[in-house]
């Protein structure tokens, strides 16, 4: 699986970001995979936050993903470093965390 970004430096967890992102049309939510000391980190965030936050089109939410890419994945590594996992090990981008 292709890594899109790796974070190299020694003052920040070995947080790897994969290509691997989806969109499930039942929960609106997307999904983007991480990776974190070996393990696969799922992170999530819902349609009302993308358009909240990133005025994300219904017929096109994946997109607001892919142009705000820099800004989902420094909320992923502050949510990572902050331990804000949950039961499941996931990780829930809310709209607080902006």
């Amino acid at each position: 699986m292709d890594l899109i970004y790796k974070t190299s430096s020694s003052d920040e967890p070995d947080i790897s970001f994969y290509k691997l992102e989806s969109w499930n049309p039942m929960t609106k939510v997307a999904t983007i995979a991480t990776q974190f000391h070996d393990r696969r980190v799922l992170c999530r965030i819902s349609m009302k936050v993308l358009q909240k936050k990133f005025h994300a089109a219904t017929e096109g939410p994946m997109r607001a993903v892919a142009e705000n890419r820099s800004v989902l994945q420094a909320k992923i590594r502050m949510l990572i470093k902050t331990e804000a996992f949950e039961k499941d090990g996931s990780i829930i981008i809310r709209l607080k965390d902006f």
